[in-house]
């Protein structure tokens, strides 16, 4: 998988593969190597990741270090999944959208920009940088989306179509 999501099917690169609503959580612990006990990722026996999905991002991660999300932002958002990988202290926050018919999602698409400066925003006193990430169903693969795409892209944020590679997250490699 490249940067952007094209290419996944032949992807030479290991990743997790998402199919529908899978827990990113289990999709890590299947991998050989891999461990997650509570929200806590493991490689080899040493602590690599940590999640903050939804709520947690904030009873977790901002509580404890006395952050009030309503002075900085002014309205609680949710991520699908969101893990921080210790080694480059980013906030990886990934948002599934797998579509069969036309609907809401294909706006929320467009919404990548403005949430992830507010998650920015919201981590910066932390010295946490944020990476937006979609993974996405075929179904975004039709034309009518070519724009969207590449605004997703042009605003620095990020897609992949069912898989999320590892390297793209700076996750260890597991042996094969």
């Amino acid at each position: 998988m490249i940067k952007g999501g094209k290419g996944g099917a032949k992807t030479a690169h290991s990743g997790l593969r998402f199919e529908s609503r899978v827990a990113m959580k289990n999709l890590l612990a299947s991998l050989p190597g891999y461990s997650v006990e509570e929200d806590i990722v493991y490689f080899d026996k040493r602590k690599i990741a940590e999640f903050y999905g939804k709520n947690k991002l904030y009873k977790n991660l901002l509580e404890p270090n006395n952050i009030d999300y309503s002075v900085i932002i002014s309205k609680k958002l949710l991520p699908d999944e969101a893990i921080l990988i210790l080694a480059g202290n980013t906030l990886y926050i990934i948002e599934i959208k797998f579509q069969e018919v036309a609907g809401s999602v294909d706006e929320k698409l467009q919404t990548c920009d403005f949430k992830n400066k507010q998650y920015n925003k919201l981590l910066a006193s932390l010295g946490i940088s944020v990476k937006y990430v979609y993974i996405l169903s075929d179904w975004f693969k039709k034309d009518v989306y070519r724009d969207v795409l590449k605004y997703v892209e042009s605003v620095g944020c990020y897609y992949f179509f069912y898989e999320l590679p590892l390297d793209f997250l700076g996750l260890p490699q597991p042996e094969k």
